[in-house]
């Protein structure tokens, strides 16, 4: 893991009418806003590499094909205070340029500006991981961060 750099950076949310996500460059976060009182077995979430599905109270809230591929073992679900599930994916490829546009294929898509701004959180990432003894976590950037930004690699020696 990056040193916590979400902690210290923050995430950028992608607003659902269920609640929201936000990614890093190793997970993928979703929190489902839930009716106050909601107990651990009115929760029914299925976690795959490829597939998600979340029941509460016998109500679906999502069910599809994940926008990227998970490690379904990996995958965990907590009720917190009875009134949200909070969902952890484990993404398969972790690196910057893996931003999943949408939560699953088609549905809850960021918009314009929410998926810029995960990019640059994504870039930034990776440049604090590249170079541990900086802090990028106030940062900001312009310019090529599209995929991750650009490719210093040549530059060592």
């Amino acid at each position: 893991m990056s040193v916590h750099f979400e902690e210290r950076s923050g995430v950028i949310p992608c607003k659902t009418p269920w609640g929201s996500w936000s990614q890093t460059m190793e997970e993928v976060f979703i929190e489902v806003n839930v009716p106050h009182g909601t107990s651990g077995k009115e929760v029914k979430c299925n976690l795959g590499s490829k597939q998600i599905e979340l029941h509460v109270k016998g109500q679906q809230v999502f069910k599809g094909k994940l926008f990227g591929t998970t490690v379904a073992d990996e995958g965990t679900w907590t009720l917190e205070d009875k009134c949200m599930v909070r969902i952890v994916l484990m993404k398969t490829n972790r690196e910057a340029g893996n931003c999943w546009a949408s939560l699953l294929e088609g549905e809850y898509c960021a918009d314009a500006w929410v998926l810029d701004q995960m990019q640059r959180k994504l870039t930034l990432e990776r440049f604090q991981r590249e170079n541990p003894g900086f802090d990028f976590s106030g940062a900001d950037i312009s310019g090529n961060f599209a995929g991750g930004g650009p490719d210093f690699s040549s530059l060592r020696k």
